[in-house]
């Protein structure tokens, strides 16, 4: 095993969150803190009503949201966050139809190394545009992309709005299908997942996440499919796509990888519906730390489920 794969690694996302609905609040269901140990303490004890801090507002306003600023926000946590170097923060609300089950909020710390990007586009005019990003230090990545859209199947996020499922992207800095290629590949960009985010309201939202070598958001992806017209009534999901830095391809025609509900994390989320965050917990896939996993609900069943493990 490669090991520089092993050493310690700054990853770009430092914090992950599930909040789900009780009692007309949202709560905390689980949650990956790293070493943030008092910021992990006080979000314990927190809950939000609907409109409420970071995670309630995603909520009421049934939309993903980047929060580039904690200071005089609406965001409830910031003299913790400011304690444990947390600067931004994405909220990401898993709804079912009408019904939401979850809220995946991200947290990230600033620094002149990290780099990476966790992007919003929205459906606007018959194109996507940037609703929102955060990008670390990849500043020019970023003034790139608030100049950017894209045409229904065009890059990654117009691949993902065209075929409404998830897309796996390599190699960004050299990927003719990736638009953004030359800054991509000057911000040390590598790798880009990006997915659909159903609303109730039906405005289109697509999700990309896009990870760097250096401070990686994840070193592992996985991408299942969950349709009846895949997998058949069984309430099962397969593996169609995948990478990892330690086992590379995941996925190939002769070997098919299958997920039952309840059944490892992946099933868990199969079987729920909410999405999963766990670190270290033995047996974990490849020998990682973490992992986050997050379902995607569209007409009337759970479709997909991806998956980044650091």
């Amino acid at each position: 095993m490669d090991l520089a794969l092993d050493a310690p690694t700054r990853t770009f996302i430092e914090v992950s969150e599930v909040w789900v609905p009780e009692n007309d609040k949202l709560v905390l269901a689980a949650g990956n803190y790293g070493s943030l140990e008092n910021f992990a303490s006080i979000s314990g004890n927190e809950s939000f009503a609907k409109g409420e801090g970071l995670p309630g507002k995603a909520w009421a306003e049934a939309r993903p949201i980047v929060l580039k600023e904690f200071e005089g926000s609406y965001f409830k946590r910031t003299e913790a966050a400011h304690e444990a170097g947390l600067t931004s923060a994405v909220a990401i609300p898993v709804f079912d139809g009408e019904l939401l089950n979850a809220v995946l909020v991200v947290l990230c710390a600033d620094d002149n190394e990290r780099t990476g990007a966790i992007e919003i586009w929205r459906d606007k005019d018959d194109a996507l545009m940037l609703e929102d990003g955060y990008y670390g230090a990849a500043k020019h990545f970023e003034w790139v992309s608030k100049h950017t859209h894209f045409p229904r199947g065009q890059g990654l996020p117009g691949g993902v709005w065209a075929s409404n499922t998830p897309i796996l992207m390599r190699d960004l800095g050299s990927g003719y299908k990736f638009i953004r290629s030359d800054s991509a590949g000057k911000a040390g960009l590598t790798t880009g997942l990006g997915l659909p985010v159903p609303t109730p309201s039906g405005q289109e939202y697509v999700l990309t996440l896009l990870s760097a070598r250096g401070t990686p958001i994840a070193r592992r992806f996985e991408i299942w499919d969950a349709r009846a017209a895949k997998v058949g009534k069984a309430n099962e999901a397969v593996l169609i796509d995948g990478i990892c830095a330690r086992e590379g391809p995941l996925w190939n025609e002769e070997s098919e990888r299958r997920a039952t509900a309840w059944q490892g994390l992946i099933g868990r989320v199969l079987g729920s519906g909410v999405p999963v965050v766990e670190s270290k917990v033995p047996g974990l896939t490849a020998g990682y730390d973490s992992m986050v996993a997050l379902p995607i609900h569209q007409n009337g069943e759970l479709s997909h489920i991806v998956a980044w493990y650091v």
